[in-house]
């Protein structure tokens, strides 16, 4: 696509670590909300929305609600991709960030089954549709902003801070939680506290949007965007996608479905399965993902720069094998009740996905053409989150069984599979590290014509 000889050079005057902080706060913020809901359904949302369940029963229909903010997220990420490869990516982060934050202040005003009875869980229903929609669409635009501001030979770890506003939302949201576990007797907490994590999220937005109102669009997209004007393509991004990049797209399913399950077990599987199956005080588990998160803050940076000098593939390599292998330890360890050991479980395998993490937005990047990034990588991101992260939490309560025969050896089972999953979609995949981004199927075809 670089018609001209353009360097990767940024023309924007919005300096790179301007654009990176804001990608990172906005995504840290959008997805506090969105593990806040996770932990909330893992600690309180069964016995609050969903009261004449059996314990586990209850906590497989609050992971239901919790599934459905995955099954909303392709939605989002087609929309919001369309509109972000047409109009730019700037937009779509402020109005994603904007509706995440809406969504989750309503969580903390929603009335309990209690109270207004079947209404209270489908209202919960629609909230998570809501912040799974703006989560959609939101992973897209901040991985992009920082991936085309940056330069070719550092991509990876440019890319690698909005991957790290993962785990510092979810060590945000843990955080709080934590303290309001501290603070509050149980009662207080299924009560009334677990709201107030909810409603400060209204704060957090108001951050987030002063940041991401403050930066520019990505010089690359001005780019393409030029040259798309002046040889229209009426066909929408994603139906570009399908003709232009359907390998691509299946590539990035694959690449994420390890990473993806094995996330969701470790941090939020974990928790139910320490308060409900082990009967353990939920600190102990908020502890250990407290642990896990900032361990996984540190290393994506790191591992983030160690793909632009070694490549995205070994690393994705080292994150799946040792992911399916760590399963059949993990269990183990949180067996033993013992809070150090089980902290260490879940540090270790947290920062094994995040060799698969740290590395991906630079790489899914890479995969698509300009016009029609936003919307490819959303699709292949975003598809695989339906059938991994938001089916794990409820495959994983359903394999281990009741609370009296539980059975971990399935989850581990279920969690390797997923790793030869991923390992056939590395194997597929085409080593990018230092390719240009100025590339495009897309507008190649046009000028062929």
């Amino acid at each position: 696509m670089a018609r001209n000889g353009t360097t990767t050079r940024t023309s924007s005057r919005t300096s790179i670590g301007k654009v990176v902080f804001a990608s990172l706060i906005g995504t840290a913020i959008e997805w506090y909300d969105f593990f806040l809901y996770g932990s909330a359904a893992a600690l309180v949302f069964g016995p609050l929305f969903f009261p004449e369940s059996e314990p586990a029963a209850a906590t497989m229909l609050a992971f239901g609600t919790y599934a459905i903010g995955f099954v909303a997220r392709p939605l989002g990420g087609i929309i919001f991709g369309h509109f972000g490869d047409k109009l730019g990516r700037k937009t779509m982060l402020v109005v994603s960030l904007l509706l995440m934050g809406a969504a989750t202040f309503a969580i903390g005003l929603l009335p309990t089954y209690a109270t207004v009875g079947i209404a209270a869980p489908l209202l919960l229903l629609t909230c998570r549709m809501l912040q799974g929609f703006a989560v959609g669409g939101e992973w897209g635009g901040a991985v992009l902003m920082a991936a085309e501001h940056g330069d070719d030979t550092r991509r990876g770890f440019w890319s690698s801070w909005p991957q790290a506003g993962v785990p510092a939302g979810n060590l945000l949201s843990a955080a709080v939680l934590w303290v309001l576990a501290a603070v509050q007797s149980d009662q207080d907490f299924q009560a009334w506290g677990w709201r107030i994590p909810f409603l400060l999220s209204a704060l957090l937005v108001l951050i987030g949007m002063w940041v991401r109102l403050s930066i520019e669009e990505s010089p690359i997209f001005a780019e393409a965007k030029a040259v798309r004007e002046a040889e229209p393509d009426k066909r929408a991004p994603l139906l570009q996608v399908i003709r232009n990049y359907p390998r691509e797209v299946l590539i990035a399913m694959g690449l994420r479905m390890t990473e993806n399950i094995a996330y969701y077990i470790f941090s939020i599987v974990v928790l139910t399965y320490l308060v409900t199956y082990m009967h353990m005080p939920k600190s102990v588990a908020i502890v250990g993902v407290l642990a896990g998160s900032a361990a996984q803050l540190v290393l994506t940076p790191v591992i983030g720069a160690l793909s632009d000098r070694v490549g995205r593939r070994p690393l994705y390599l080292i994150g799946a094998i040792g992911t399916g292998i760590w399963g059949f330890v993990f269990f183990p360890m949180v067996d033993t009740g013992d809070p150090l050991m089980i902290t260490l479980a879940i540090v270790i395998g947290l920062s094994f996905t995040t060799f698969m993490y740290a590395p991906q937005a630079a790489l899914f990047s890479e995969l698509f053409g300009t016009t029609v990034r936003y919307s490819g990588a959303s699709l292949g991101y975003q598809l695989a989150s339906v059938f991994a992260g938001g089916l794990a939490p409820m495959i994983s309560v359903a394999l281990l069984g009741t609370v009296d025969e539980r059975n971990t050896t399935a989850v581990s089972i279920y969690l390797a599979i997923a790793a030869v999953i991923t390992l056939v979609a590395v194997a597929a995949a085409k080593e990018t590290a230092g390719s240009s981004l100025r590339h495009d199927r897309t507008l190649d075809e046009l000028g062929s014509h």
